[in-house]
Order: C-alpha cells, then structure tokens, then sequence
C-alpha cells in the first residue's frame, strides 16, 4: 500500500496529539432541591482536583514538552486541543497552565485543534448546538493562542460519516478519529483518509497501538512490552511497512503524571523520543501539515459511530443502558430552547451539563480501564444527582420560553436566529474583504508616492 501513489521515498512522520479537558464535579442535589436551588457544582472538588492534575501532571509535562522544543527546534512538533469549560476551570484554579500552553505556542511547533466547547455529546443528536459549541471553542482558542483552528477533533474522538460532513460545512481541513479495527478491516491507520460524504475532510487515525503504550499500559509491570524504552517504542515505529506514512499518536494530557505516574519515568521516555525517531530518519508534523501536504488513499466509511473508548470503540460508554439514554434525552429535548432563550447564566449550565462525563458516570459496562466515579456510589446514583440537576434547569428554560410554545412557533424562531447568524457571517467576510482591499490600495498609494519625484527634485 502506498506504492500506487509514489511514496514509498516519503519518511514516516510522527502526529503526536494531546486533549486538555477538565472535569466538572457535580455536587450532591437532593429531590427536595429542586426550584429552591439553581448552583449545581462543587467547588471545593473543583478547585482541589484541578490543582492536584496542573501540579502532578499538567506542569510537568508541558514543562518537558517545552524543553523538547528547546532541545530539537523546529524538528519536534506537538498538537492539542482544550474544551472550553477546560479553559474556563484553567482560568479560575490553575492559569499557569494556560501560561505555559502561550509560552509553548510561541515557539512555532504547536497546533491548536478545535473541539466543541462542552465536551459534551451533541454532534450525535442536534447540529446546531454542535456547531455553536466548536465556534466559541474556536474562538476562546483564538482568544488565548491566536490560532484559528483548522482541524476537528470531536469529544473522545467521536466521529461518523455525518459528523464528517458537519465539520466539510465548518470549513475544517481535517478530523482525527479512531483507528478502529473494525472500521478499518484489512486497511492500515499508517495513511490519510477521507471523509465519505465530503471528501474535502481528511481523517487521521489514532494508532490504537502505540498511543495505548503511553497511555495505559506504560506502568504495568505485568505487561509483557515492560519495561518501555524510547529505542524499542521508535524501532516499532520504523518497523512498519515501507511505505506507511503516519503514525498517529493522540491520548489525553494526563496519561502523562496521573494514569502514568511521573514516578515511572514517563517523562524521560518521552524526552528521549525525538532523538531516536531523528537516527531513524522519522520526522514530526502536526495534524493541519499532514492534512495540506499529504494525499488522500481514499474514502473511509463510518456509517455507525466510533470513538476511542472502551473496547467496542463505539458510544455504549456514554449511551449504552437505559438510564443514560434518558437523561440524554431529556438535556436535548431542551436544545433548542436553550439556544433561543441565551441567558448567560443557562448557557453556562448547559455547557456544564453537557459534558460527557456525566454520562460516563452512568455507565454499567464491565471496562479494562477503571471509572471514577467521583462522589457517586453506583451508576443509579449518579443517575438520581443528575435527573434532580436537570430537572431543576429544565423548570428554569421552561420559565424563559415556555414548554407551551408550539414546535412551529419554536422553528420559525430558529430558522430566524440561523439567518441572522449566516447574514452577519456574510457582512463579516464582506468587511473584512473590504478592509483588505483597502489596505492593499493604501500601500500602494503609498509606494506610488515613495516612487514618484518631487518637483523640487525636478528643478534641481
């Protein structure tokens, strides 16, 4: 494979990818709470849980990641993406993070990626809401690192045909997904792919193998690739295939200090990475680079959703029982109501609620990988707090904009709010067309003066 397209000579290069987001504890909500209280969160939780992962994981491994820019230069690269209430929670308890993520950023060899801003599930049940949340996502990235993002990543890689051709219609480059084997069939995650309805979407694929390494598996000393060296990881690397192009390798920021303790020289394993991948000849390259420069070898068909989570690879660990299902379901059924009444105060609760790991705190699954909880003792338990949050900040949409409002009144208000957004995108690019047209006739007005002589000069 590979050989048809002429690029058996390219070097393999390594994507190496890293997601920031920052659970929301809930605090514990009685039934009896309802319409007496709207503050949902626990901020002790909060604050001490962030502060512990900044200072166990976070700071050092920026830290490192930083010195490996320092050490390499332009040769290393690194990528990542932060969910919005990540940024937020960053900028009450830990802002030295976001320091670091500046100080990283202006070294030229880091790329910010978009995902939504909740890190929540809406991309599978309402395209509007997905839609804003990546706008705002992008624009608090913009905020921070001055970055417009170009490449899609969807809260735990999440990702189907459909969610491929909403990211075409964003304007994105490219998504990264799983590189599910039972997606994939016969075909490698080492190439590029495409979206299967809009193939102007390339789709990069996490090395279920080798990101697993690193992110789970690093520290058992019962696993039989232990002890892990950076020689042997980057042998396998270069081991594969003439011809293959990409080795992704996307996980979470804190495999690196909290499911890999720093005690088990995590750190230095990383280190060590970029100067033996350079003896192989293997280069780094960031996910929008890899999307611009490389081909496609072709469409991949998802039509049922995929993500990087447990075994099956699929939803089930957010939607898969019954009482997930309906909790979901009642948090959606008020989207658009949401979106209409754009009260700061819901908004933040929504993006709260939203997020995926409250779900994930319902799930029932038996799972290789260990969930916490938090401060529920059973999936049923974490399904009563929420269904008593929910059910309060449903009562507070319904006295915004009333459950009576038919479904006819509640869609002309959309079709309204969604033209009014696309006219003001249009005035937008047409201003900012016109202000680049001005400054380009301005400096030429200005060479054309510098040019022309003085009649002074002309006398003398």
């Amino acid at each position: 494979m590979g050989r048809g397209w002429g690029w058996a000579i390219i070097m393999k290069t390594i994507c190496l990818y890293f997601e920031i987001h920052q659970i929301i504890h809930l605090k514990r909500y009685r039934f009896f709470d309802i319409g007496t209280d709207h503050y949902y969160y626990d901020d002790y939780e909060n604050e001490r849980n962030i502060g512990e992962i900044a200072e166990r994981s976070y700071m050092p491994a920026l830290n490192t990641l930083h010195d490996m820019i320092r050490q390499h230069g332009k040769y290393f690269k690194v990528a990542f993406s932060l969910s919005g209430v990540g940024i937020e929670q960053l900028e009450f308890h830990a802002p030295q993070v976001l320091e670091k993520l500046q100080e990283l950023n202006d070294t030229g060899c880091v790329e910010f990626l978009a995902e939504p801003y909740s890190h929540g599930l809406a991309s599978l049940v309402n395209e509007e809401s997905f839609k804003a949340e990546v706008k705002r996502q992008c624009e608090k990235t913009y905020e921070y690192f001055g970055q417009k993002p170009k490449v899609l990543r969807n809260s735990s890689l999440i990702y189907n045909d459909e969610i491929g051709a909403m990211a075409a219609q964003m304007g994105f480059k490219g998504m990264l997904t799983e590189g599910a084997k039972h997606v994939l069939g016969w075909k490698s995650p080492h190439y590029l792919y495409h979206c299967a309805l809009a193939p102007s979407v390339k789709l990069l694929l996490r090395d279920v193998k080798l990101s697993d390494d690193i992110s789970l598996r690093f520290s058992n000393s019962d696993w039989e690739g232990y002890p892990l060296f950076a020689d042997t990881y980057v042998d396998e690397i270069a081991s594969h295939p003439e011809g293959s192009q990409i080795i992704n390798i996307f996980m979470e920021l804190t495999a690196l200090g909290i499911a890999q303790p720093l005690s088990s020289n995590i750190l230095e394993f990383l280190r060590a990475i970029p100067a033996c991948a350079k003896a192989k000849g293997i280069t780094f390259s960031t996910p929008t680079e890899i999307c611009m420069k490389m081909k496609s070898v072709g469409a991949l068909d998802v039509p049922d959703t995929l993500s990087w989570t447990d075994e099956e690879r699929d939803v089930s660990a957010w939607l898969g029982n019954a009482m997930q299902r309906e909790a979901f379901n009642k948090l959606y059924s008020v989207a658009d109501r949401v979106r209409i009444a754009n009260d700061p105060r819901l908004n933040k609760d929504w993006d709260y609620l939203q997020a995926s790991n409250n779900f994930r705190f319902m799930t029932t699954k038996p799972s290789g990988v260990g969930v916490d909880r938090g401060i529920y003792a059973s999936p049923f338990d974490a399904f009563t707090n929420y269904m008593n949050i929910l059910g309060d900040f449903i009562n507070r949409v319904n006295t915004l904009y009333p459950e009576d409002i038919d479904n006819d009144e509640l869609n002309s208000l959309l079709t309204t709010i969604r033209n009014q957004g696309e006219e003001i995108e249009r005035k937008e690019k047409e201003i900012s067309r016109l202000q680049t047209k001005i400054e380009k006739m301005q400096e030429a007005a200005a060479t054309s003066a510098a040019a022309k002589p003085t009649k002074k000069t002309k006398r003398s």
